[in-house]
């Protein structure tokens, strides 16, 4: 069982919320943060980006960065950018697109439930990117972005959100990117203490998206407890910020690949090594999506093909096995095209899917990359059966859309 916490969190005045509220740390780069932050002073990305108020060029790792992130986190409670509520609270979180809304709840995990794997992890970590999110946790001694979890769902806390959010929200905007944006404070000291006690008999926390925050910020927590000689359990830093969603509201959408080259293989040759594993059908011009599991798109040469896994090639017993990912990664980017290794070889890019099939056809119609593959998207049960089994998921398996926006609560460690 984890546990889950409210917090007395930093929040903006609803007036800015939308010129502060910014997309996370790791979808943008440094340029197109310093574009979409422009001249706006509220924008949060001069928190999590602080290197977009420094010169072109710095380096993202330097002391400089994570200082500036301080101050400018400073700047933004002394102006009163961010402002810490009365008491804790547990916060509703809702995401909204098209027909579909989510609902989250905004509170602290343990850091002692990472450390025992009671928040279970599907994806490996890099320890330069973990470094990274630890320095700015420790200089703003703040959770500045949450991490996203899910959890088995649970009809009681669907039931309390439920009547929670009949009220006015305290936040309510749509971003510059069409994503609708909806918070709550919980306010009512039963209802915090109920959910707490129902939270408290979830089985587990899957991570979602954010493997990096996440790590970074158990990690900082388990450093501070380790040179507290007076350490007793009760201090904030053993909490960390995250949003949970029940798993039967989640969505995950594909994540695509496109590779430089053919391996030095003529088109003809390398269809022919496909069809050893695969049934390949010429499908046009037409963008092709999977629509089943074991299915594939591939875009050659200006024509859009069809793969369709041959049995034998999968395990479907298997948590591995049964991934589209893992088929397409053996069978086709290591036995014919030679790429070993996604996470280091630079012949091989990832496309969320939030981008569209448009975009595969761009990259390989520009000359920058020969063929992409469209991927059926991984399903929630099949992340939380990877979790469950201790299994790691292969490197940009699943993507989460939409992402959560940053600034809109603020955890201090102290």
């Amino acid at each position: 069982m984890a546990i889950f916490k409210p917090f007395q969190g930093y929040r903006p005045p609803a007036e800015i919320v939308k010129e502060l509220a910014s997309r996370p740390y790791d979808v943008l780069n440094s340029e197109e943060a310093r574009a979409e932050a422009g001249d706006n002073p509220y924008c949060f990305l001069r928190v999590v980006k602080p290197e977009i108020e420094l010169s072109k060029g710095t380096n993202l790792y330097s002391q400089e960065v994570y200082d500036k992130a301080k101050a400018n986190f400073q700047v933004f409670i002394e102006k009163g950018y961010l402002v810490q509520d009365k008491k804790r609270h547990f916060y509703v979180y809702a995401q909204r697109w098209g027909e579909k809304t989510q609902y989250g709840i905004v509170g602290c995990a343990g850091v002692e439930d990472y450390l025992n794997n009671n928040i279970k992890k599907h994806e490996l970590t890099r320890p330069d990117k973990e470094e990274d999110r630890m320095k700015h946790v420790r200089e703003l001694n703040a959770n500045a972005e949450p991490v996203f979890f899910s959890y088995p769902s649970n009809q009681q806390i669907d039931a309390i959100v439920s009547g929670l959010v009949k009220d006015a929200p305290v936040y309510d905007f749509v971003a510059d990117d069409g994503f609708g944006h909806q918070f709550w404070v919980i306010d009512d000291d039963a209802v915090i203490t109920r959910l707490e006690q129902l939270f408290s008999e979830v089985p587990a926390f899957y991570v979602a998206d954010g493997h990096h925050r996440t790590a970074a910020a158990a990690l900082v927590g388990n450093e501070k407890k380790e040179k507290n000689p007076g350490h007793t359990g009760d201090e904030e830093y053993n909490l960390f910020m995250a949003v949970v969603f029940p798993d039967n509201q989640l969505t995950i959408i594909d994540y695509n690949r496109v590779v430089k080259d053919l391996n030095g293989l003529s088109k003809t040759e390398f269809l022919n090594l496909l069809d050893k594993h695969f049934v390949v059908k010429e499908e046009g011009s037409i963008a092709y999506k999977p629509d089943r599991l074991h299915t594939f798109g591939m875009y050659l040469e200006g024509t859009w093909y069809s793969l369709e896994a041959r049995s034998g090639t999968f395990d479907d017993s298997d948590p591995i096995g049964v991934l589209d990912v893992t088929i397409l990664s053996n069978l086709v980017l290591d036995e014919i095209l030679g790429i070993k290794n996604m996470r280091t070889d630079k012949r091989i890019d990832f496309v969320g899917g939030i981008r569209g099939l448009v975009e595969l056809e761009r990259r390989v119609n520009s000359g920058e990359m020969a063929v992409a593959f469209s991927m059926y998207p991984v399903s929630m049960q099949q992340l939380i059966d990877i979790a469950d089994t201790g299994n790691i998921m292969p490197p940009k398996t699943t993507w989460f859309e939409p992402k959560l926006r940053s600034g809109l609560v603020v955890h201090t460690l102290d």
